[in-house]
């Protein structure tokens, strides 16, 4: 692998990084439009949002709302060529509505697998797995394992 292309892989992990930090931990919804392309598409939108980048808006919008404290911390960041695979864990207070519950006070803890593919300096596509599941147990949501 030649200079260049090693450094355009460790700019794609950086743009990554950088979109979950602003958009996630620090709540800074202009991030979708600093690090997001026009045409990004969303093929696995998180509870019910569009594909579109407004989704991901919303998205943020949404866990802000509910955990003013939520701080997203990739686990992992595993970048090659166009694509920067990330398995993360994020944690906050619930201090708002999510979902119909009115806020706990309970530290909940969602962990997800996240492919995103950037194109010119811009993030164009996301694949995710979150734990829905285990984050809706943790709710109240969803009957906990027998």
């Amino acid at each position: 692998m030649d200079t260049i292309e090693q450094n355009r892989i460790e700019e794609n992990r950086e743009i990554v990084r950088a979109f979950i930090d602003a958009l996630f931990t620090k709540g800074d919804l202009t991030a979708v439009d600093d690090y997001l392309a026009e045409d990004f598409l969303n093929h696995d939108p998180p509870f019910g949002a569009d594909t579109t980048r407004e989704g991901m808006r919303q998205a943020g919008a949404l866990f802000r709302g509910a955990f003013p404290d939520w701080h997203a911390m990739p686990d992992l960041l595993i970048a090659e060529k166009d694509l920067v695979a990330e398995h993360f864990s994020a944690t906050g207070t619930q201090r708002g509505e999510l979902l119909g519950v009115p806020p706990t006070g309970r530290t909940v803890t969602l962990r997800g697998i996240n492919i995103f593919r950037v194109r010119d300096g811009r993030i164009v596509e996301r694949w995710g797995r979150l734990d829905e599941l285990g984050f809706l147990r943790q709710l109240g949501l969803a009957p906990e394992q027998e």
